[in-house]
Order: structure tokens, then C-alpha cells, then sequence
């Protein structure tokens, strides 16, 4: 078996080639690369691996670049020191997410699974991405208001937000709706193009956003259209992905 790892930490792409080769020995690392433009070369060259070790983070950007500019038809564990990709990653051939510092366990039950897979007959990797791609977003919402059932589309919530434990959904006229899924639910079946998690407590759509005002430590305060009370401010940790989120970079 072939494997590329694409790491820009030289000390953690020997490590992770250290890992790989005592899980099994036969597993041949055949390149080693730590950035989106020596990785596009590499792949423009061919053939590809059987399967690639790719961190979100290299020298020149995030690897998420790569798939901007060429179709990787085989599959992809993703390795990284955030966790907050790992939807994104799913969507690009990712067979599994791994955190940095990887554990040799986890690792293991990795390659496990890509084997798994591997030995499947008539296993197609490209159909496993196309199926990963039309994970599509919840379309609406079945609300209980009052005594009476109604549905709302998910094209009309401005925003989400948590309040004592509760999460709501507030529509473009500015009602709100108590709904019985989390935010962490809410999340991973949204459309990350449309909505973005800010903090703890908001999941907003790009066009509720009425004014954005420079806040502390790079972070981004918002005033939402409608209107609400808490006081809405980008977290620190996601002040950087919202930036790109807004200009379609994510």
C-alpha cells in the first residue's frame, strides 16, 4: 500500500510516518510534502496513493485549497490540531479526522478502517464522495406553537440561538421558536455557505448580519437584523474562520 503524508511540521510528519510503518510495516510512504503547491504537482505528476495523510494546516494555507483546483478520487484521513473542519473535511473524501497529538490506537483504527474499505468488493471511493456530498441541510423545521403544528423553512431563520439550555430559531420578522435540537446538532446540518457558529450561544445566516463593529483581542462584534438582546461577539478562536467565511474562503 502507498501512502503520501502532507504535513508542514517536519517533526510531526516523522512521527506520523514512524506510527504508520510500526502499525504495519508493509505500508510504503512514498511522498512527503508540506505544501497546497507541491501537493498540486505531486498530484499533477501521478499516479496517486491508495491513501493520503493530509493536515488542514500547511505552509501556504488550508489544504481544504487543494480540492479549489483538482478532484482527488481516493481516499483522504485527515490530520489536525483543530476540530473544527471536520465537517468540511467529510465533504472532500475524508474516511477519518484524526487530532493532533494523534494516538497511536486511533491511528491504528484508522488504517483499519481504510482496509476495511479497501477490501470491500467494488468499493468506489468516488461514489463514497458524491454520497458525502449530498449529506444536504435540513430544508425546515416542524415547530409546536401552542397547540398548532408549523413548519418553518429553514430559508427564513435569521439566526439560533441557546438561552437556559433552550435552543430557539428566530425568523426575518423577528419571532422565535423553540426547537428540539441543539446547536451542535443544528451545526452539522446546516448550510456552512449560509450560517456560521460565532460562539457558544449563536448560529447566524450571513444576511442577519446588520453591522459589524472591531471588538477586543481581533474579535468581531454583530448586530443582528432583527434585533436581540444578548450582546452577539464572534469568539476569539473563531474570529479568523468567520473573516473567511465571509468572503467565501472558509
Amino acid at each position: 500500500m502507498n501512502v503520501w503524508i502532507i504535513e508542514d511540521e517536519e517533526a510531526a510528519a516523522r512521527r506520523l510516518e514512524k506510527l504508520v510503518t510500526s502499525i504495519d510495516p508493509s505500508i510504503q510512504i512514498t511522498r512527503r510534502m508540506d505544501s497546497i503547491i507541491e501537493t498540486l504537482t505531486a498530484i499533477q505528476e501521478g499516479p496517486l496513493p491508495d491513501l493520503l495523510f493530509l493536515d488542514i494546516q500547511l505552509a501556504d494555507g488550508l489544504s481544504f485549497e487543494i480540492f479549489n483546483h483538482t478532484k482527488i478520487d481516493k481516499p483522504i484521513i485527515f490530520t489536525t490540531a483543530y476540530d473544527q473542519y471536520a465537517i468540511q473535511a467529510f465533504k472532500v473524501n475524508a474516511i477519518d479526522y484524526l487530532l493532533k497529538p494523534i494516538k497511536k490506537v486511533e491511528l491504528e483504527r484508522s488504517i483499519q478502517k481504510f482496509k476495511t474499505w479497501a477490501n470491500t468488493e467494488a468499493f468506489n471511493y468516488g461514489k463514497l464522495a458524491e454520497i458525502l456530498k449530498k449529506d444536504k441541510p435540513s430544508q425546515r423545521f416542524l415547530l409546536k406553537v401552542g397547540q398548532r403544528l408549523r413548519l418553518v423553512d429553514t430559508a427564513d431563520a435569521a439566526y439560533f440561538f441557546s438561552e437556559d439550555k433552550i435552543t430557539f430559531l428566530v425568523d426575518w420578522k423577528g419571532q422565535r421558536f423553540a426547537l428540539d435540537q441543539s446547536l451542535e446538532k443544528l451545526e452539522e446540518s446546516l448550510d456552512a455557505d449560509q450560517f456560521f457558529r460565532v460562539n457558544r450561544q449563536f448560529i447566524i445566516h450571513l444576511k442577519s448580519i446588520g453591522e459589524m463593529i472591531a471588538y477586543s483581542k481581533s474579535r468581531v462584534k454583530i448586530l443582528l437584523d432583527p434585533s436581540t438582546k444578548p450582546e452577539v461577539v464572534v469568539s476569539t478562536e473563531r474570529s479568523p474562520h468567520f473573516k473567511r467565511w465571509l468572503t467565501g474562503e472558509r
